[in-house]
């Protein structure tokens, strides 16, 4: 399932979270401090960080606050200090949930389960993203930025862009790409596909060499 990694200087501590957590089928690993947590969290991508507080060396905020800088993967926090100032703390930092000791094992492995669950829908959601280096396509919020920058297309521009982008890597023909994003009924001609070919790198800057052309087929986007 997922790979888990517990963030705790108490041996039993992290001995009875991996119990639980192995029997809900989860790959554990372990760091004992906040220093190490972050040396590990650099070399492999994890699923979820369950992070104790109260810690040598480097705190669990501390940890966070590192980790954060390079990596969203979830965190549930693990703490005796339940003063509101620490929650609003840890979510400050971007930690996705809070849990006191003592804690329930069984409790805890809910909130795992509800935190990867949300993290799933998150990734589901980026699904609906093409990102190339600065080139940003949101499909849902039909939006094309550079480099931050918002780019303003005419909506036939946008169709024409995020037809061509979802279909990444695929010799798109000339009457494919007119029928898909002008309809069956058009009764222009290939200077409209053209014109727009060019209104299209135009506005993607230096990214127009993406868009290339196939002589006597047609166009393909690609990224490499």
């Amino acid at each position: 399932m997922s790979k888990l990694l517990i963030v705790d200087d108490e041996f039993r501590i992290r001995e009875l979270i991996k119990k639980y957590a192995q029997f809900e089928g989860h790959t554990v690993f372990e760091a004992e401090n906040g220093l190490e947590a972050i040396s590990m969290c650099r070399e492999t991508q994890f699923d979820i960080i369950i992070m104790d507080i109260m810690m040598p060396q480097l705190n669990g905020f501390q940890a966070c606050e590192k980790i954060r800088e390079f990596s969203s993967t979830p965190i549930i926090m693990l703490s005796a200090l339940g003063e509101e100032y620490d929650r609003i703390h840890g979510f400050e930092l971007g930690i996705d949930d809070y849990v006191v000791k003592p804690f329930s094992p069984k409790e805890l492995m809910m909130r795992i389960s509800a935190v990867l669950k949300r993290s799933a829908k998150s990734d589901s959601a980026l699904n609906d993203r093409f990102i190339y280096e600065g080139l940003c396509v949101d499909f849902s919020a039909r939006t094309v930025e550079i480099d931050g920058e918002r780019i303003n297309m005419t909506p036939k521009e946008y169709d024409l862009f995020f037809f061509m982008v979802k279909n990444k890597g695929l010799a798109l023909t000339r009457e494919t790409l007119i029928s898909k994003v002008w309809g069956y009924d058009f009764f222009g001609d290939d200077r409209t596909l053209d014109t727009h070919i060019k209104l299209l790198r135009k506005s993607l800057r230096s990214y127009a060499n993406l868009i290339v052309t196939l002589r006597g087929v047609g166009y393909r986007f690609e990224t490499n």
